[in-house]
């Protein structure tokens, strides 16, 4: 694919999105809120995104991308009751910004806006229903077929692996069944793996090469306080000492994008994430537009970030698309001179350096409204520059320079302080004691020799076991002690992880004494009906 460019760059820009959200489903009620960060996020960055690389592709650019779909994202994409339920979320913002076009039709600040609000939902539901014909997942898999985007993937549930460390068998289960799903739904073989919140630490990284990965993805600090040194520091890809290989994320690219202060989605020009008429309307004209009847994100905001006050001034959609342009032009520039920088300082020596500029995939879209126009202008200005620098993806990346340096990467994790400190947290650390014995339990279930699970209700007892192992994969995911250390839905995250432990325990109580509650058992295949083929014994600890 390399040879489509013509031109020998200095070095190489990759880009990597992790799209990645927790396992929420609830078809025991009609609407619940929690459900709503999936039709977000569909909305405003996935659709999108995927639209956006149809359409360079169709004009012939030459972009590269990277895409880590995390399983518990992919599966709640490919869930039937979930599929449904998006098309009514569609169609209920169409209503709701039928009803903002009338109110606003005498106020030429907002009418515009309102209008394009319509006709974004409307679009939406079109390329959604009949484009798409419901199947994201398989709109992925075109962009992976089409040589532009790579397709990797992470752990099942987005587990923090350096706490699950001490059980061996878990943080195999994570890998193991993360990379069997993506398989399953994808119909590919993942090359790359990008690791739950950047986090490593000595002694994952034979676990990590036994799962069939080729590379994954550090945190800046963990090159930069490698062992030995890396030559050249986080632009250039290392080689754990088991052989598996490790990208670090560029700093400079992170402070430009993803800092909301010093970044680029901090400008005044751009829409204001915060001022949604979900929290600034009367709470009765909005009521059936909501789910349960609660105030929350609606999609439709009418003001700009302006500044610190909060007098905000109306969004103009023209200066931010400008905004758009002028800052993807500077990131390009930026990466030219670095780069640049780079080339002369090597004097010519050693492989190639490259940029690895790495984020979640829902910043862009979601978080900063303008984020995906901004990528576009940066795919399309790299896709079609003739300059010292050509994008490129991890494997590409390897295959064109398949020597790397041998180093053993330091604890790292692009959470607070750059550690683990987000995840043993005073407010969460709590919960490891459980997940921990869970994960044991769960171990010795799996360790049981088969013919102790054979015999009258054996498959009664599988089903048990199977559920057992969804249940502790899903206590582990990384989501729920970030929700408890930030306090974003914290009430929900305790909620889902003890019930999760219980559930859990209440199973594993069952299948000892081999007398298993067959509408609790069902219930909860309905509930947390994630991975449908998992098989328990992926939690063996040989």
């Amino acid at each position: 694919m390399a040879g489509i460019y013509s031109h020998a760059p200095a070095g190489f820009l990759s880009i990597v999105l992790h799209a990645h959200l927790p396992y929420v489903r609830c078809p025991e009620h009609e609407y619940y809120l929690e459900e709503h960060w999936f039709y977000e996020a569909l909305t405003e960055t996935y659709i999108p995104l995927i639209l956006a690389c149809e359409e360079m592709l169709n004009d012939g650019i030459r972009f590269r991308l990277t895409l880590s779909l995390s399983p518990t994202l992919l599966a709640m994409l490919e869930d039937r009751l979930l599929r449904d339920r998006y098309g009514h979320y569609l169609e209920r913002l169409i209503l709701l910004s039928e009803r903002e076009m009338s109110r606003t039709r005498n106020q030429p600040d907002f009418f515009p806006l309102a209008r394009m609000y319509h006709r974004r939902f409307k679009s939406t539901l079109d390329l959604y229903q009949h484009r798409y014909r419901r199947d994201i997942v398989a709109a992925f898999r075109s962009l992976a077929e089409s040589g532009a985007v790579e397709l990797i993937t992470s752990c099942a549930t987005h587990a923090y692996l350096p706490a699950l460390q001490t059980v061996p068998s878990a943080v195999r289960a994570q890998l193991r069944a993360g990379m069997q799903y993506f398989s399953e739904s994808t119909g590919r073989k993942a090359e790359g793996f990008w690791l739950p919140e950047c986090g490593f630490a000595p002694g994952l990284d034979p676990l990590i090469r036994e799962s069939g990965i080729r590379f994954f993805f550090l945190e800046s600090h963990g090159l930069i306080a490698a062992t030995p040194p890396a030559a050249q520091s986080i632009y250039a890809p290392i080689s754990t000492p088991s052989g598996v290989v490790a990208f670090a994320r560029d700093v400079d690219s992170s402070h430009e994008v993803w800092s909301s202060r010093s970044g680029y989605p901090g400008d005044p020009d751009y829409r204001d994430f915060y001022r949604d008429i979900g929290f600034d309307h009367d709470f009765e004209d909005l009521r059936g537009y909501l789910p349960d009847d609660l105030r929350t994100f609606t999609g439709l905001k009418y003001y700009r970030i302006t500044g610190k006050s909060d007098m905000k001034q109306p969004y103009v959609m023209s200066r931010a698309a400008s905004k758009a342009r002028l800052h993807a032009a500077d990131f390009l520039a930026n990466k030219e001179r670095q780069i640049s920088a780079l080339a002369e300082a090597s004097g010519g020596r050693g492989t190639k350096p490259v940029i690895t500029a790495a984020y979640d995939a829902e910043l862009f879209g979601h978080w900063w409204f303008e984020g995906i126009d901004w990528l576009r202008a940066v795919l399309t200005g790299a896709g079609s520059s003739g300059g010292g620098i050509r994008l490129t993806t991890p494997s590409e990346y390897l295959e064109e320079h398949p020597a790397q340096q041998t180093c053993m990467p330091s604890m790292s994790s692009w959470g607070e302080k750059g550690y683990g400190a987000t995840w043993f947290d005073i407010k969460n650390s709590w919960a490891y004691r459980h997940i921990i014995h869970a994960s044991r339990l769960m171990t010795e279930l799996a360790d049981t020799p088969e013919r102790h699970y054979t015999g009258s209700g054996d498959n009664i007892l599988h089903r048990a076991l199977n559920q057992a192992a969804r249940e502790v994969l899903l206590a582990q995911a990384s989501d729920w002690p970030f929700m408890m250390k930030t306090g974003n839905a914290s009430a929900y995250a305790k909620k889902r992880l003890t019930g999760h432990i219980r559930n859990f325990l209440r199973l594993h109580k069952e299948i000892l004494g081999r007398d298993v509650n067959i509408p609790s058992l069902e219930t909860l295949e309905t509930t947390d009906a994630l991975f449908p083929e998992i098989d328990y014994r992926v939690f063996r600890s040989r």
